[in-house]
């Protein structure tokens, strides 16, 4: 008889478990969450859908109702999510989960992907042409090296 060490965690073994796909509502983001959505169902893992309300103490500063504003956005972007479940369901079935974090796009992404012990990060191309000086949250999230992640154009 053999003595079964207790179950870890571990990363990376039969495939991704936990994908996470970060969502703002830009074309290319949209494009990416249905990429990590195929991925998701053809690997059976679970899809994490990540916006990262932005904070912009400048905005509060005037007055500008940030908070609230980017509360709708992410229930504009679950409403979404949902309808493409919907319009799917019965044809494929994809476990998926929608998460809002508070902060920069790249923080906000880490921070999810550390949490839910994300197997791999899916993101659109940046559509930004400052990105080019100041590297785009993909680039970022690739340097990092701590999950494979996947830019979708």
């Amino acid at each position: 008889m053999t003595e079964h060490a207790p179950h870890r965690f571990e990363r990376g073994t039969d495939g991704p478990k936990v994908i996470v796909a970060g969502l703002d509502g830009s074309d290319s983001s949209l494009r990416a969450a249905a990429y990590a959505s195929g991925l998701a169902r053809r690997q059976g893992a679970l899809l994490a859908v990540v916006y990262v309300q932005p904070v912009m103490p400048a905005g509060a500063a005037f007055g500008v109702p940030v908070a609230e504003t980017t509360g709708e956005i992410a229930e504009g972007l679950v409403a979404e999510v949902r309808a493409a479940a919907e319009r799917v369901r019965g044809i494929w079935d994809v476990r998926w989960e929608f998460h809002t974090v508070r902060g920069d796009p790249y923080t906000g992404l880490v921070t999810a992907a550390d949490e839910l012990k994300a197997d791999a990060v899916v993101v659109g191309a940046s559509e930004s042409a400052g990105h080019r000086f100041i590297g785009s949250v993909a680039v970022r999230l690739v340097k990092a090296g701590r999950w494979p992640v996947t830019v979708v154009p």
